[in-house]
Protein backbone atom coordinates (compact mmCIF):
# COMPACT_ATOMS: atom_id res chain seq x y z
CA UNK A 1 0.00 0.00 0.00
CA UNK A 2 2.84 2.34 0.85
CA UNK A 3 4.41 1.57 -2.53
CA UNK A 4 1.16 2.46 -4.32
CA UNK A 5 0.99 5.84 -2.53
CA UNK A 6 4.60 6.62 -3.46
CA UNK A 7 3.96 5.67 -7.09
CA UNK A 8 0.82 7.85 -7.18
CA UNK A 9 2.70 10.85 -5.80
CA UNK A 10 5.47 10.34 -8.37
CA UNK A 11 2.95 10.29 -11.21
CA UNK A 12 1.31 13.50 -9.95
CA UNK A 13 4.64 15.30 -9.78
CA UNK A 14 5.52 14.11 -13.31
CA UNK A 15 2.22 15.41 -14.66
CA UNK A 16 2.70 18.80 -12.98
CA UNK A 17 6.18 19.17 -14.41
CA UNK A 18 5.28 18.13 -17.97
CA UNK A 19 1.87 19.79 -18.42
CA UNK A 20 2.02 23.50 -19.41
CA UNK A 21 0.22 25.90 -17.09
CA UNK A 22 -1.51 27.60 -20.03
CA UNK A 23 -1.02 26.54 -23.64
CA UNK A 24 -0.91 29.40 -26.15
CA UNK A 25 -2.59 29.25 -29.51
CA UNK A 26 -0.04 30.41 -32.09
CA UNK A 27 -1.64 32.55 -34.80
CA UNK A 28 0.09 33.32 -38.09
CA UNK A 29 -0.91 34.50 -41.55
CA UNK A 30 -2.04 31.11 -42.88
CA UNK A 31 -2.15 32.42 -46.45
CA UNK A 32 1.64 32.90 -46.53
CA UNK A 33 2.26 29.17 -46.90
CA UNK A 34 4.81 29.15 -44.07
CA UNK A 35 4.68 27.36 -40.75
CA UNK A 36 4.87 28.89 -37.29
CA UNK A 37 8.20 27.12 -36.80
CA UNK A 38 9.63 28.78 -39.91
CA UNK A 39 8.40 32.22 -38.87
CA UNK A 40 9.72 31.85 -35.32
CA UNK A 41 13.12 30.59 -36.43
CA UNK A 42 16.04 32.67 -35.19
CA UNK A 43 17.95 32.05 -38.40
CA UNK A 44 17.37 34.58 -41.23
CA UNK A 45 16.23 33.08 -44.53
CA UNK A 46 18.78 32.90 -47.35
CA UNK A 47 17.15 35.87 -49.09
CA UNK A 48 17.86 38.08 -46.05
CA UNK A 49 21.39 36.93 -45.26
CA UNK A 50 24.75 37.47 -46.92
CA UNK A 51 25.86 40.49 -48.95
CA UNK A 52 24.40 41.65 -52.25
CA UNK A 53 25.77 44.22 -54.70
CA UNK A 54 24.30 47.71 -54.31
CA UNK A 55 26.80 49.71 -56.35
CA UNK A 56 25.37 52.63 -58.30
CA UNK A 57 26.68 51.28 -61.60
CA UNK A 58 25.21 47.82 -61.10
CA UNK A 59 22.03 47.02 -63.02
CA UNK A 60 19.27 46.35 -60.50
CA UNK A 61 17.20 43.27 -61.20
CA UNK A 62 14.45 41.78 -59.05
CA UNK A 63 11.95 38.96 -59.52
CA UNK A 64 8.19 39.13 -59.51
CA UNK A 65 5.86 40.52 -62.14
CA UNK A 66 6.24 44.14 -61.07
CA UNK A 67 8.18 46.23 -58.58
CA UNK A 68 8.91 49.79 -57.52
CA UNK A 69 11.22 51.61 -55.12
CA UNK A 70 9.95 54.96 -53.83
CA UNK A 71 11.47 57.45 -51.39
CA UNK A 72 8.96 58.17 -48.64
CA UNK A 73 9.35 61.91 -48.03
CA UNK A 74 9.22 63.04 -51.66
CA UNK A 75 7.45 60.17 -53.41
CA UNK A 76 10.31 60.06 -55.94
CA UNK A 77 10.49 56.76 -57.84
CA UNK A 78 14.02 55.35 -57.99
CA UNK A 79 13.34 51.98 -59.63
CA UNK A 80 10.41 50.61 -61.56
CA UNK A 81 9.44 47.39 -63.27
CA UNK A 82 5.98 47.14 -64.88
CA UNK A 83 4.81 49.57 -62.18
CA UNK A 84 1.31 50.07 -63.61
CA UNK A 85 0.51 46.45 -64.46
CA UNK A 86 -2.84 45.57 -62.87
CA UNK A 87 -2.45 42.59 -60.55
CA UNK A 88 -4.27 40.99 -57.59
CA UNK A 89 -2.42 41.99 -54.41
CA UNK A 90 -4.05 39.70 -51.80
CA UNK A 91 -3.62 40.92 -48.20
CA UNK A 92 -1.52 43.92 -49.28
CA UNK A 93 -5.05 45.34 -49.67
CA UNK A 94 -5.08 45.77 -45.89
CA UNK A 95 -2.75 48.78 -46.25
CA UNK A 96 -5.76 50.80 -47.39
CA UNK A 97 -7.88 49.31 -44.61
CA UNK A 98 -5.31 50.37 -42.02
CA UNK A 99 -4.98 53.80 -43.63
CA UNK A 100 -8.71 54.48 -43.25
CA UNK A 101 -8.55 53.30 -39.62
CA UNK A 102 -5.58 55.60 -38.89
CA UNK A 103 -7.37 58.54 -40.50
CA UNK A 104 -10.52 57.85 -38.48
CA UNK A 105 -8.39 57.80 -35.32
CA UNK A 106 -6.72 61.11 -36.25
CA UNK A 107 -10.11 62.73 -36.81
CA UNK A 108 -11.38 61.51 -33.44
CA UNK A 109 -14.14 59.47 -35.08
CA UNK A 110 -12.97 56.36 -33.26
CA UNK A 111 -10.62 55.65 -30.34
CA UNK A 112 -8.06 52.90 -29.76
CA UNK A 113 -9.93 51.83 -26.63
CA UNK A 114 -13.33 51.63 -28.32
CA UNK A 115 -14.91 48.21 -27.67
CA UNK A 116 -15.91 46.48 -30.91
CA UNK A 117 -18.40 43.62 -30.89
CA UNK A 118 -17.72 41.03 -33.56
CA UNK A 119 -20.64 40.43 -35.91
CA UNK A 120 -21.57 37.11 -37.49
CA UNK A 121 -20.39 38.43 -40.86
CA UNK A 122 -16.99 39.46 -39.50
CA UNK A 123 -16.57 36.09 -37.79
CA UNK A 124 -17.25 34.23 -41.05
CA UNK A 125 -14.43 35.78 -43.12
CA UNK A 126 -12.18 32.72 -43.27
CA UNK A 127 -8.55 32.69 -44.41
CA UNK A 128 -6.04 34.22 -42.00
CA UNK A 129 -7.90 35.08 -38.82
CA UNK A 130 -7.82 35.25 -35.04
CA UNK A 131 -11.00 33.15 -34.84
CA UNK A 132 -13.28 35.85 -33.54
CA UNK A 133 -16.59 34.54 -32.22
CA UNK A 134 -19.87 36.36 -32.90
CA UNK A 135 -20.42 38.65 -29.93
CA UNK A 136 -16.76 38.59 -28.85
CA UNK A 137 -15.53 42.04 -27.87
CA UNK A 138 -12.10 43.44 -28.65
CA UNK A 139 -10.76 46.99 -28.66
CA UNK A 140 -9.76 48.86 -31.81
CA UNK A 141 -6.16 48.60 -30.57
CA UNK A 142 -6.36 44.79 -30.41
CA UNK A 143 -8.03 44.52 -33.81
CA UNK A 144 -5.44 46.77 -35.48
CA UNK A 145 -2.71 44.63 -33.93
CA UNK A 146 -4.34 41.49 -35.30
CA UNK A 147 -4.74 43.01 -38.78
CA UNK A 148 -1.19 44.35 -38.97
CA UNK A 149 0.70 41.45 -37.39
CA UNK A 150 -1.14 38.32 -38.58
CA UNK A 151 -3.28 39.75 -41.41
CA UNK A 152 -6.50 38.73 -39.67
CA UNK A 153 -9.43 39.00 -42.08
CA UNK A 154 -12.02 38.83 -39.29
CA UNK A 155 -10.30 41.69 -37.45
CA UNK A 156 -10.32 43.81 -40.64
CA UNK A 157 -14.04 43.16 -41.14
CA UNK A 158 -14.80 44.14 -37.54
CA UNK A 159 -12.78 47.35 -37.96
CA UNK A 160 -14.56 48.13 -41.23
CA UNK A 161 -17.96 47.80 -39.57
CA UNK A 162 -16.85 49.95 -36.65
CA UNK A 163 -15.51 52.74 -38.90
CA UNK A 164 -18.18 52.78 -41.62
CA UNK A 165 -21.17 50.89 -40.26
CA UNK A 166 -20.87 48.10 -42.82
CA UNK A 167 -18.20 46.34 -44.84
CA UNK A 168 -19.84 47.47 -48.08
CA UNK A 169 -19.71 51.14 -47.09
CA UNK A 170 -16.11 50.75 -45.94
CA UNK A 171 -15.05 49.25 -49.28
CA UNK A 172 -16.69 52.18 -51.06
CA UNK A 173 -14.63 54.52 -48.91
CA UNK A 174 -11.50 52.53 -49.78
CA UNK A 175 -12.10 53.14 -53.49
CA UNK A 176 -12.92 56.81 -52.89
CA UNK A 177 -9.69 57.30 -50.95
CA UNK A 178 -7.73 55.49 -53.65
CA UNK A 179 -9.11 57.92 -56.24
CA UNK A 180 -8.18 60.89 -54.02
CA UNK A 181 -4.60 59.59 -53.82
CA UNK A 182 -4.38 59.25 -57.61
CA UNK A 183 -4.37 55.43 -57.57
CA UNK A 184 -5.65 55.08 -61.12
CA UNK A 185 -5.01 51.35 -61.52
CA UNK A 186 -6.75 50.11 -58.38
CA UNK A 187 -10.17 48.64 -57.60
CA UNK A 188 -10.95 47.20 -54.17
CA UNK A 189 -13.66 44.55 -53.72
CA UNK A 190 -13.25 43.85 -49.99
CA UNK A 191 -11.33 45.09 -46.96
CA UNK A 192 -9.00 42.10 -46.68
CA UNK A 193 -7.82 41.05 -50.16
CA UNK A 194 -9.59 37.70 -50.30
CA UNK A 195 -11.28 38.62 -53.60
CA UNK A 196 -8.72 38.06 -56.36
CA UNK A 197 -10.88 39.88 -58.92
CA UNK A 198 -9.79 43.12 -57.24
CA UNK A 199 -6.54 44.60 -58.48
CA UNK A 200 -3.89 47.24 -58.00
CA UNK A 201 -0.35 47.89 -59.24
CA UNK A 202 3.07 48.33 -57.70
CA UNK A 203 2.97 52.11 -58.07
CA UNK A 204 -0.45 52.45 -56.43
CA UNK A 205 0.59 50.17 -53.58
CA UNK A 206 3.64 52.39 -53.01
CA UNK A 207 1.38 55.47 -52.99
CA UNK A 208 -0.96 54.11 -50.30
CA UNK A 209 1.98 52.69 -48.33
CA UNK A 210 3.63 56.11 -48.30
CA UNK A 211 0.36 57.67 -47.12
CA UNK A 212 -0.03 55.13 -44.33
CA UNK A 213 3.52 55.72 -43.11
CA UNK A 214 2.67 59.40 -42.58
CA UNK A 215 0.84 58.13 -39.46
CA UNK A 216 3.57 57.37 -36.87
CA UNK A 217 1.10 55.34 -34.80
CA UNK A 218 0.97 52.55 -37.38
CA UNK A 219 4.61 51.66 -36.68
CA UNK A 220 3.57 50.59 -33.18
CA UNK A 221 1.86 47.68 -34.94
CA UNK A 222 3.78 47.05 -38.17
CA UNK A 223 7.12 46.66 -36.36
CA UNK A 224 5.80 43.92 -34.05
CA UNK A 225 7.32 40.49 -34.58
CA UNK A 226 5.50 38.65 -31.78
CA UNK A 227 2.70 39.69 -29.43
CA UNK A 228 -0.39 38.27 -27.78
CA UNK A 229 -4.15 38.68 -27.53
CA UNK A 230 -6.81 37.42 -25.13
CA UNK A 231 -4.65 37.91 -22.02
CA UNK A 232 -1.78 35.97 -23.51
CA UNK A 233 -3.79 32.98 -24.71
CA UNK A 234 -3.33 33.81 -28.40
CA UNK A 235 0.23 34.36 -29.62
CA UNK A 236 0.70 36.40 -32.80
CA UNK A 237 3.68 35.90 -35.13
CA UNK A 238 4.40 38.33 -37.97
CA UNK A 239 4.86 36.93 -41.50
CA UNK A 240 7.07 39.88 -42.51
CA UNK A 241 10.55 38.51 -41.87
CA UNK A 242 12.12 41.90 -42.64
CA UNK A 243 10.86 43.10 -39.25
CA UNK A 244 13.28 40.70 -37.57
CA UNK A 245 16.16 40.57 -39.98
CA UNK A 246 16.41 43.93 -41.79
CA UNK A 247 17.94 47.01 -40.16
CA UNK A 248 15.45 49.86 -39.91
CA UNK A 249 12.44 47.88 -41.13
CA UNK A 250 9.16 49.60 -40.23
CA UNK A 251 6.64 47.36 -42.03
CA UNK A 252 4.55 46.97 -43.92
CA UNK A 253 2.36 44.18 -45.36
CA UNK A 254 2.66 40.78 -46.97
CA UNK A 255 -0.01 39.17 -49.14
CA UNK A 256 -0.37 35.70 -50.66
CA UNK A 257 -2.98 33.76 -52.60
CA UNK A 258 -2.61 31.09 -55.27
CA UNK A 259 -3.79 33.60 -57.89
CA UNK A 260 -1.85 36.66 -56.70
CA UNK A 261 1.34 34.83 -55.78
CA UNK A 262 3.61 36.22 -53.08
CA UNK A 263 3.45 39.99 -52.63
CA UNK A 264 5.09 42.50 -50.31
CA UNK A 265 5.16 46.18 -49.53
CA UNK A 266 8.24 46.75 -47.39
CA UNK A 267 9.17 49.99 -45.64
CA UNK A 268 12.39 50.91 -43.85
CA UNK A 269 14.01 54.03 -42.39
CA UNK A 270 17.59 54.88 -41.46
CA UNK A 271 18.86 58.26 -40.26
CA UNK A 272 15.77 60.08 -41.45
CA UNK A 273 15.81 58.49 -44.92
CA UNK A 274 12.93 56.16 -45.73
CA UNK A 275 11.89 53.95 -48.64
CA UNK A 276 9.02 51.73 -49.65
CA UNK A 277 9.79 48.73 -51.84
CA UNK A 278 6.85 46.98 -53.48
CA UNK A 279 7.16 43.66 -55.28
CA UNK A 280 4.15 41.79 -56.68
CA UNK A 281 3.46 38.42 -58.28
CA UNK A 282 6.45 36.50 -56.97
CA UNK A 283 6.55 32.72 -57.29
CA UNK A 284 8.05 32.13 -53.84
CA UNK A 285 8.18 33.92 -50.51
CA UNK A 286 11.99 34.08 -50.70
CA UNK A 287 11.70 35.85 -54.05
CA UNK A 288 9.57 38.63 -52.56
CA UNK A 289 11.75 39.12 -49.48
CA UNK A 290 14.97 38.93 -51.48
CA UNK A 291 13.64 41.39 -54.06
CA UNK A 292 12.41 43.86 -51.46
CA UNK A 293 15.69 43.62 -49.57
CA UNK A 294 17.65 44.28 -52.80
CA UNK A 295 15.52 47.35 -53.57
CA UNK A 296 15.88 48.78 -50.06
CA UNK A 297 19.63 48.10 -50.00
CA UNK A 298 19.97 49.91 -53.33
CA UNK A 299 18.16 52.94 -51.89
CA UNK A 300 20.19 53.20 -48.71
CA UNK A 301 23.52 52.54 -50.47
CA UNK A 302 23.13 55.09 -53.25
CA UNK A 303 20.95 57.94 -51.99
CA UNK A 304 20.99 60.51 -49.21
CA UNK A 305 18.91 63.43 -47.98
CA UNK A 306 20.59 66.82 -48.27
CA UNK A 307 19.23 70.10 -46.90
CA UNK A 308 20.41 73.13 -48.95
CA UNK A 309 21.52 76.08 -46.83
CA UNK A 310 20.12 79.56 -47.58
CA UNK A 311 22.73 82.30 -47.08
CA UNK A 312 21.09 84.68 -44.54
CA UNK A 313 22.97 87.62 -46.09
CA UNK A 314 20.89 87.20 -49.25
CA UNK A 315 17.63 87.75 -47.33
CA UNK A 316 17.84 91.56 -47.36
CA UNK A 317 14.89 93.90 -46.58
CA UNK A 318 12.76 94.94 -49.56
CA UNK A 319 11.76 98.61 -50.14
CA UNK A 320 8.08 99.33 -49.55
CA UNK A 321 6.32 101.90 -51.74
CA UNK A 322 3.83 104.23 -50.04
CA UNK A 323 3.97 102.30 -46.78
CA UNK A 324 4.27 103.28 -43.14
CA UNK A 325 7.74 101.72 -43.18
CA UNK A 326 10.40 102.24 -45.81
CA UNK A 327 11.19 98.53 -46.04
CA UNK A 328 10.09 95.12 -44.81
CA UNK A 329 12.25 92.26 -43.52
CA UNK A 330 11.95 88.90 -45.26
CA UNK A 331 12.27 85.27 -44.22
CA UNK A 332 12.38 82.00 -46.15
CA UNK A 333 10.37 78.90 -45.38
CA UNK A 334 12.33 75.96 -44.04
CA UNK A 335 14.03 74.31 -46.99
CA UNK A 336 13.00 70.66 -47.04
CA UNK A 337 15.65 67.95 -47.47
CA UNK A 338 16.22 66.90 -51.07
CA UNK A 339 16.96 63.36 -52.21
CA UNK A 340 20.29 63.18 -54.04
CA UNK A 341 22.66 60.49 -55.18
CA UNK A 342 25.51 60.17 -52.73
CA UNK A 343 28.39 62.39 -53.75
CA UNK A 344 26.21 64.86 -55.67
CA UNK A 345 25.46 67.12 -52.69
CA UNK A 346 28.02 69.70 -53.80
CA UNK A 347 26.33 70.00 -57.18
CA UNK A 348 23.29 71.74 -55.69
CA UNK A 349 23.05 75.54 -55.93
CA UNK A 350 20.73 77.64 -53.77
CA UNK A 351 19.68 81.04 -55.21
CA UNK A 352 17.48 83.72 -53.61
CA UNK A 353 15.44 86.01 -55.88
CA UNK A 354 13.60 88.96 -54.26
CA UNK A 355 11.19 91.56 -55.60
CA UNK A 356 12.84 94.92 -56.29
CA UNK A 357 10.14 96.60 -54.20
CA UNK A 358 6.62 95.95 -52.95
CA UNK A 359 3.52 98.15 -52.87
CA UNK A 360 1.85 98.79 -49.51
CA UNK A 361 -0.14 97.46 -47.82
CA UNK A 362 2.07 94.42 -47.18
CA UNK A 363 0.62 91.47 -45.27
CA UNK A 364 2.76 89.40 -42.96
CA UNK A 365 3.56 86.16 -44.80
CA UNK A 366 3.03 87.71 -48.23
CA UNK A 367 5.25 86.08 -50.87
CA UNK A 368 7.96 88.53 -51.94
CA UNK A 369 10.56 86.21 -53.44
CA UNK A 370 11.75 82.68 -54.14
CA UNK A 371 14.50 80.31 -53.04
CA UNK A 372 15.45 78.13 -56.02
CA UNK A 373 17.54 74.98 -55.72
CA UNK A 374 19.18 73.88 -58.96
CA UNK A 375 21.42 71.04 -60.10
CA UNK A 376 23.38 71.48 -63.33
CA UNK A 377 21.05 74.32 -64.31
CA UNK A 378 17.88 72.28 -63.73
CA UNK A 379 15.44 73.37 -61.01
CA UNK A 380 15.15 70.75 -58.30
CA UNK A 381 12.95 72.62 -55.82
CA UNK A 382 11.50 76.05 -55.09
CA UNK A 383 10.46 77.62 -51.78
CA UNK A 384 8.74 80.99 -51.16
CA UNK A 385 10.32 83.95 -49.39
CA UNK A 386 7.75 85.86 -47.30
CA UNK A 387 7.40 89.27 -45.67
CA UNK A 388 8.31 88.97 -42.00
CA UNK A 389 5.97 91.77 -40.86
CA UNK A 390 2.89 93.77 -41.81
CA UNK A 391 3.35 97.21 -43.41
CA UNK A 392 0.13 99.31 -43.66
CA UNK A 393 -0.43 101.71 -46.52
CA UNK A 394 0.58 105.32 -45.86
CA UNK A 395 -2.61 107.37 -45.31
CA UNK A 396 -3.18 111.13 -45.73
CA UNK A 397 -3.51 111.51 -41.96
CA UNK A 398 -0.20 109.84 -41.29
CA UNK A 399 1.42 112.08 -43.94
CA UNK A 400 0.12 115.18 -42.10
CA UNK A 401 1.38 113.94 -38.75
CA UNK A 402 4.83 113.30 -40.23
CA UNK A 403 4.84 116.76 -41.80
CA UNK A 404 3.95 118.46 -38.51
CA UNK A 405 6.58 116.42 -36.72
CA UNK A 406 9.21 117.45 -39.24
CA UNK A 407 8.26 121.15 -39.04
CA UNK A 408 8.35 121.19 -35.26
CA UNK A 409 11.67 119.39 -35.03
Amino acid sequence: MKFVRILTCALCVTLLLTTPVSAKTIIIDTESGETAEELMSHKPPKSLSGVISTAAGTALEVGGKSAVLMELSSGQVLFEKNTHEKLPIASVTKIMTLLLVMEALDKGLIDLQDPVTCSSEAASMGGSQIWLEPGEIMTVHELVKAAAVVSANDACAALAEHVAGSIEEFVQRMNTRAAELGMQDTVFKDCSGLDDTAYSCAYDVAIMSRELMKHPLIKNYTTVWMDTLRNGESQLVNTNKLIRFYQGATGLKTGTTSTAGHNLSATAERNGLGFVAVILGCSTTDERFGGARKLLDHGFANYALYTPQVDPDTLTPIPVLRGTAESVAVESEDVAPILVKKGEENGLTCTVTLSEDVEAPVAKGQIVGTVTVTREGETVAEYPVRAAAEVPKLSFGICLLRLFAALSA
